[in-house]
């Protein structure tokens, strides 16, 4: 089992998604088996003690909330995470709608499939949830709170989506939030590992994509890496209403999930897979498609999204 540090990237702040709002998330990781470190970085602007030498306390994973405005980590800490995943660990990455996570951008490859609205923007990042205006792109509309999201997946279906709970044999539901934030497949050894489509237009968009079969600069193998879109698909709130949310949340919420907690089930698989998964030494892309072949074809697959997306414009 893995040492995890299940980290967000602000201070501790009640009214706010610092750590206390993903302790059923750490409650299930330390249930499957994990040693689970749950924190909020110092202070804001300084280098964190923990952030910046990562790779000096024997962790195996970081979970890494980017639940900042784009200031949520310094360089030094960013190096520290890189040198993590050159080293072996394995890292995931949650961030959400806008420029929410964007300090993300210094992580390397990491970074480049996450794209904001002011740092490494995609072409085909525009509006779609049009009931929170104050909102800009990229966001995608999964749907409410407190509701599901069906999830698409390419076959072979990724090891990350495996349950026994499902007669598909693969988890076929994430929690839903009206405002997702956009991540691709287009570095080299990245895959998407799944496809959310917006409640509001149709619109398909990536949900996770993973990171696998990477070498550092001295040809050793890196830690694996997964980017989510959201982290509301880990948060308390997005699993269970009751545990509330700060008070700047005012969107409409869903029953879906409180009254049909069976789906949850399923998808908290997708949680124990991913911690599976991250552990070092757990296979370096030789278990499924990776290089250039795969990124051809995810590549190929934002472009024709990119370009729908550009002929729908010019038809308004």
């Amino acid at each position: 089992m893995s040492k995890i540090l299940l980290q967000t990237t602000i201070a501790e702040h009640p009214d706010d998604w610092d750590i206390t709002r993903f302790s059923l998330l750490a409650n299930e990781l330390r249930a499957a088996g994990h040693e689970v470190t749950a924190r909020n970085r110092l202070t804001r602007g300084g280098d964190d003690p923990v952030l910046s030498r990562l790779d000096d306390f024997g962790y195996d994973q970081l979970w890494l909330l980017a639940v900042d405005i784009g200031d949520g980590l310094t360089d030094a800490e960013s190096q520290a995470i890189v040198r993590f995943r050159e080293s072996g660990g394995g890292v995931l990455t949650a961030r959400d709608h806008q420029d929410l996570g964007s300090c993300l951008i210094g992580l390397g490859s990491l970074g480049e499939v996450n794209h904001f609205h002011e740092r490494n923007p995609d072409p085909a990042g525009l509006c779609d949830d049009q009931d929170t205006p104050t909102i800009s792109w990229p966001n995608y509309h999964s749907g409410a709170n407190g509701d599901y999201q069906r999830v698409f997946a390419e076959e072979p279906v990724h090891e990350l989506l495996r349950t026994a709970r499902t007669d598909s044999g693969r988890i076929e539901w994430f929690p839903a939030h009206p405002h997702e934030g956009a991540v691709s497949a287009c570095v080299p050894s990245a895959t998407v590992v799944a496809l959310g489509r917006s409640t509001a237009s149709g619109r398909r968009f990536g949900l996770a994509v993973a990171l696998d079969g990477e070498r550092s600069a001295d040809g050793k193998p890196m830690g694996r890496a997964l980017a989510a879109s959201t982290f509301h698909h880990f948060a308390d709130y997005n699993w269970d209403l009751d545990c509330g949310a700060p008070t700047f949340v005012t969107e409409s919420e869903g029953s879906e999930i409180k009254s049909d907690p069976s789906r949850l089930v399923a998808f908290k698989d997708y949680v124990r897979n991913i911690a599976t998964w991250l552990h070092p030494g757990h296979g370096s892309g030789d278990s499924m498609t990776t290089g250039p072949e795969i990124n051809y074809i995810n590549c190929g697959f934002y472009a024709v999204v990119r370009r729908e997306l550009r002929e729908r414009g010019a038809q308004r």
